[in-house]
């Protein structure tokens, strides 16, 4: 598990976070120059050069969202442009893209992170321009809301791109572009102009994904472990039942593919944060606050737990919590993860999601109707240590020839996608967009606490 240091405080990770943010600068600026070589949107490395990877376009966002996020900390002009002129120019078509759940990735971290940044003053944006970011995200939630699928239950969820039987835990993150399309006033009308709120779709989705692909240790099945997570659920289509856990990219419906578990940690630590803005006359239509809020801190809690529980000492853990190769590694949840064994790969990205979930957690425990300092402390020491982990060696790239940042991800082992060294038995040394978008969106949030400006949200206005 964890070695949780509890002396860690955010100052002394200052100098770290700088020094990341002079290496990203680099290699954003680097790749944005050769993209047209890459031919698409890159998703992985491969001998440290950015490939494409046909499945969906789902990471175009990070590649956009990635040099706001550093203009953010360090007012790199450069950056600026080149995240808000490529909004402009290749971002429309994310906004309607009707197949896909991963809008919330791909336009809250555009035109979302623009928006934001245009409120707070950051850059000199018009009237238009900032019309021109709500209207995309406006569009994008309710294209994101009209990919549904009800449930027996009365609920229902937003469908993965296998199809309306599929519920994928990654979606949950893609909530932030309905509640955002909400707060903007935003709705989706329906066939005879029927009204359908955007909050109301997004709980439904929060409450079926807890509901369904969190386990909560009741029984429910032989490998109900308090915490685990499932990829997938499956459903049948014609009377909205569940059938059975699935999984695309872990290695079992039965063990926990770490990337997904932490897509489920950072997406409900957020969506609590949104919800403490909401309401409660709002809310009283889709159930009571404490109702909402109670089931959501349960799965935040379980999965944060288990994320400390079954992760090596360092904070990075291994691809899959089932992965047939780690009985080989022997006793690897007591020390630093290895990601050079010759047996199962690390996943830094996950430890990326998972690093800015703890510490949103913490953060959220520490004040209002949920304080609870055991809490707090804990979730907030655990963050704070993954970060310290992955902002060095072996994690960090500070080589100028690799494009990637944050080294040693995954994407899709079942498929063999990703790349192995020459000599090597497993993969191993490479980076992806997602991993490199969420250290740094995990650095913003701590780099802005360090230096006292107001919480980074997704949500925000500063």
């Amino acid at each position: 598990m964890i070695k949780i240091d509890e002396q860690l405080t955010a100052t002394r990770l200052e100098n770290e976070l700088e020094r990341l943010w002079s290496i990203a600068a680099r290699k954003l600026v680097l790749l944005d120059q050769h993209s047209d070589a890459i031919g698409g949107t890159p998703v992985f490395t491969v001998n440290g050069k950015y490939v494409a990877q046909g499945w969906t376009e789902w990471t175009q966002g990070f590649q956009f969202g990635a040099p706001l996020l550093v203009f953010d900390a360090i007012d790199d002009v450069e950056l600026l442009e080149i995240g808000r002129i490529k909004t402009h120019q290749v971002m429309a078509a994310h906004v309607t893209h009707v197949g896909v759940h991963d809008h919330g990735f791909n336009q809250v971290s555009t035109y979302g992170n623009l928006r934001r940044l245009a409120l707070a003053g950051r850059f000199d944006a018009s009237p238009g321009d900032l019309n021109f970011y709500e209207l995309a995200l406006k569009a994008s939630g309710a294209v994101q809301a009209n990919r549904w699928s009800p449930t027996a239950d009365g609920g229902g969820y937003i469908y993965s791109f296998n199809g309306p039987h599929s519920l994928f835990s990654d979606t949950i993150r893609s909530l932030r572009t309905l509640v955002m399309a909400h707060r903007l006033g935003h709705v989706l009308w329906a066939e005879n102009d029927r009204r359908i709120s955007l909050l109301e779709r997004a709980i439904q989705h929060a409450q079926a994904t807890q509901r369904y692909n969190v386990y909560f240790g009741a029984g429910r099945d032989a490998y109900d472990v308090r915490g685990r997570v499932v990829h997938e659920s499956i459903f049948n289509t014609n009377d909205g039942n569940y059938r059975c856990p699935s999984t695309q990219q872990g290695y079992s419906p039965f063990s926990t593919w770490t990337r997904g578990l932490a897509w489920i940690l950072l997406g409900y630590a957020e969506q609590l944060e949104f919800l403490a803005t909401v309401a409660d006359d709002e809310l009283e239509p889709f159930g009571s606050r404490s109702q909402i809020e109670g089931e959501m801190r349960k799965t935040l809690e379980a999965v944060c737990d288990f994320y400390i529980e079954h992760t090596p000492t360092c904070g990075v853990p291994y691809w899959d919590t089932g992965a047939p190769g780690l009985e080989k590694l022997g006793d690897y949840l007591d020390r630093p993860a290895d990601p050079f064994n010759d047996h199962e790969p690390v996943d830094s990205s996950a430890a990326a999601i998972a690093a800015q979930g703890l510490l949103r957690a913490g953060k959220y425990y520490s004040r209002g109707d949920a304080t609870d300092e055991g809490r707090a402390t804990k979730y907030w020491q655990a963050g704070l240590t993954v970060m310290q982990s992955l902002l060095k060696t072996p994690y960090l790239s500070d080589d100028e020839v690799h494009q990637g940042l944050l080294l040693h991800t995954i994407y899709h082992r079942p498929r063999n996608w990703d790349h192995i060294p020459s000599g090597a038995k497993i993969p191993h040394g490479e980076s992806c967009m997602w991993g490199d978008y969420h250290l740094l969106e995990a650095a913003l949030y701590l780099y802005r606490h360090v230096t006292g400006r107001a919480d980074y949200t997704f949500f925000g206005e500063a």
